[in-house]
């Protein structure tokens, strides 16, 4: 029997959480708390499965999810490393936390809303016009495409437009830094049914915000999107008790950031 990994804690099999989702964050944990250094290779599936005491395909389903958002590599014959980043953890993290659907959603809604509703206001009175076709553009593509896939990446790159056009270096590194989190956000969201048009509308109505240099407009219309999209991706998770984390933090955190900025 393999020995247990310092700094990694068993699973708590009574949890109502799925087994998977519990591993996945443990692993999180585990890889985030300084015990495995960047570059350096993971205990294998065995260990891990013995110190969290569940089985390897738990452990093998969490890797695979970690692996996707970049956290882990992977490498056939040769094991799991974890990756060098310059992102912050703290992006990261929740990140990780929406594609568990874990009890950090409403952090994850919070960060998201704070900074759109701001970098949208600041975009209304600094956008270019060639910033602001980049956003038509996007916005364009939302409408015409069947699929998914490219309706996810017209939406993010809509997004960081907006953000570029705020004319804010941190707040872009900032959106920049949570990239994957959008992508995960919005996919999850973009595959629900009926979801899109919903979405697309919006959408437009940022982009009219901003396009008339209505910066008050334009963080009512982002507040209005940031609502749609938290009531949306809250209907995505199976979990009572995710679903009230992330309506509550929806119903606050835009306005929140609105009074922020103004105090």
């Amino acid at each position: 029997m393999a020995s247990m990994l310092p700094g990694l804690q068993p699973v708590d099999l009574s949890a109502r959480e799925p087994i998977s989702s519990e591993v996945t964050r443990r692993l999180l944990d585990y890889l985030t708390s300084g015990q495995i250094q960047p570059g350096e290779r993971l205990p294998s599936e065995r260990q891990l499965a013995e110190t969290l005491g569940v089985g390897r395909s738990h452990v093998r389903q969490a890797i695979k999810s970690l692996a996707v958002l970049g956290l882990i590599d992977v490498r056939q014959g040769d094991g799991t490393y974890l990756k060098r980043t310059d992102s912050p953890l703290l992006p990261l993290a929740i990140e990780w936390g929406l594609l568990l659907g874990a009890k950090q959603s409403r952090d994850l809604v919070e960060a998201r809303s704070y900074l759109e509703v701001v970098v949208a206001e600041l975009a209304a009175s600094r956008r270019t016009d060639e910033q602001l076709a980049s956003m038509r553009t996007q916005l364009e593509i939302m409408q015409r495409t069947a699929d998914n896939e490219e309706f996810v990446e017209a939406d993010v790159a809509f997004h960081l437009h907006i953000t570029e056009a705020a004319g804010n270096r941190s707040l872009l590194q900032m959106m920049r830094s949570i990239r994957s989190l959008l992508e995960v956000w919005i996919s999850r969201v973009a595959h629900a049914p009926g979801s899109r048009p919903a979405t697309w509308a919006e959408h437009a109505a940022v982009f009219e915000a901003i396009a008339r240099g209505d910066p008050a407009g334009a963080r009512a219309a982002m507040e209005g999107h940031m609502a749609g999209a938290v009531d949306r991706l809250r209907h995505t998770f199976p979990e009572p008790d995710g679903a009230s984390n992330v309506s509550a933090a929806a119903a606050s955190a835009p306005a929140t950031a609105s009074q922020e900025l103004s105090s």
